[in-house]
C-alpha cells in the first residue's frame, strides 16, 4: 500500500513537473502560427510573375502610396484617382482584379494600376474617325481625317483593289472619314476593311482585345 501511495505522490508531482512544459509547447505553437499568418498573407496577394518586380518594390517601401488607375481603351484611356493607400491595400486590390497591372509613376509616391477596357473611351465615342492616310493605311483618327490627329494605324489597303471593288460614295466616304462611336462599329469598319490589306496573309489587327 506504502509504495501505491509514493507511486501516485510521484505521478501527481510528475504531471505538475510538465505542465509547464505543456504550457510552454503551446505558446511556442501560438508564436509560430502568428509569424507564419503574414508571410501567408503576402502570398496570398503575391502578383502574377511579370508583376513580381513591381511587388518587391512596393514591399521594400512601406509607406503611404498615391494610387491612380489607369484605364487603357481600345481607343483612348482616362486616369481615375484612388486615394492613399498601403502596400498591403494595393495588393487586395490587384488581388480582386488579376487583370490589372501595377507600375510605379515619376513621382516617388506614386502608383499606377493599369487595366485594359474592351471598348471606347467617352471622347472617343464622341471624336473618333477612321480613314486613310496618305500612305494608304487605315488608320484611326481623333478627330476628322484632314486634322490628322492619328490615334493608332492599323495596316495598309491596296488602294485599287477598293477603287475596283467598292461604290464611289463608300470610297468617298472612306476618304472624308467614317464615324466610330462605339465599338461594334469599331470592330465592323475593321473587319469589313481587312479583306482589303494589301498582304492577305499578314495577321492584321483583329476587333478588340
Amino acid at each position: 500500500m506504502m509504495e501505491f501511495s509514493l507511486w501516485k505522490k510521484l505521478k501527481k508531482r510528475f504531471r505538475r513537473k510538465r505542465r509547464p512544459m505543456w504550457m510552454l509547447g503551446c505558446m511556442l505553437l501560438s508564436l509560430l502560427i502568428g509569424w507564419l499568418i503574414p508571410i501567408h498573407t503576402v502570398q496570398m496577394y503575391a502578383f502574377s510573375p511579370e508583376q513580381s518586380d513591381f511587388t518587391q518594390m512596393l514591399l521594400e517601401k512601406e509607406k503611404p502610396w498615391s494610387v491612380k488607375l489607369h484605364r487603357v481603351y481600345v481607343c483612348g484611356d482616362e486616369i481615375k484617382p484612388l486615394g492613399i493607400m498601403m502596400t498591403d491595400q494595393i495588393q487586395q486590390l490587384m488581388k480582386e482584379n488579376p487583370k490589372w497591372k501595377g507600375k510605379l509613376g515619376n513621382e516617388s509616391n506614386t502608383v499606377f494600376l493599369e487595366q485594359h477596357v474592351d471598348d471606347l473611351s467617352e471622347h472617343c465615342k464622341a471624336n473618333a474617325y477612321m480613314g486613310l492616310d496618305k500612305k494608304g493605311n487605315l488608320t484611326l483618327y481623333d478627330g476628322v481625317p484632314k486634322k490628322e490627329k492619328v490615334v493608332r494605324t492599323f495596316f495598309q489597303l491596296d488602294v485599287h483593289y477598293l477603287e475596283s471593288s467598292l461604290p464611289q460614295d463608300k470610297l468617298d466616304q472612306l476618304a472624308k472619314g467614317i464615324r466610330i462611336s462605339d465599338i461594334d462599329e469599331y470592330n465592323s469598319v475593321l473587319s469589313t476593311y481587312s479583306d482589303y490589306a494589301i498582304e492577305l496573309n499578314q495577321k492584321v489587327m483583329k476587333p478588340a482585345y
